[in-house]
């Protein structure tokens, strides 16, 4: 069965204790105001908002060292997953509803579900 998927944004991981320093200077740089901190079942985020390709992207506070991550949408992670490991990716752990792979670059990396597939680019189409 096909399933769909495309970039989704940037994730910038702040191992910080101060969120809304990190989301004001990251806003700053990139031109994207700052949106209020969200607490997403313990993982704190500060959106940057009004990305002229509705990318999303978003400041992260974490416990491990600060990193730039992207993540990919798709309406079947599953597959989507699967599809990323025959291309040589691997799964490291299931998130609350998302997968955290490494590319064969070392390069870590998230697969989520796809919320507004009606805004941005034309997600890919995979069989």
């Amino acid at each position: 069965m096909a399933h769909r998927s495309r970039l989704a944004g940037f994730i910038i991981d702040c191992e910080t204790g101060d969120i809304d320093a990190a989301a004001r200077f990251w806003g700053g740089a990139l031109g994207l105001p700052p949106g209020q901190a969200e607490d997403d079942e313990g993982a704190l985020y500060v959106s940057l908002d009004q990305h002229p390709a509705h990318l999303y992207v978003a400041v992260q506070k974490v416990d491990h060292p600060s990193r730039v991550h992207l993540d990919i949408e798709s309406d079947d992670i599953d597959a989507e997953a699967a599809r990323l490991e025959k291309l040589g990716a691997k799964k490291l752990k299931f998130v609350k509803r998302w997968w955290v792979m490494e590319a064969p670059t070392g390069h870590r990396f998230c697969v989520v579900k796809m919320h507004h597939p009606e805004r941005g680019p034309a997600p890919n189409v995979w069989e």
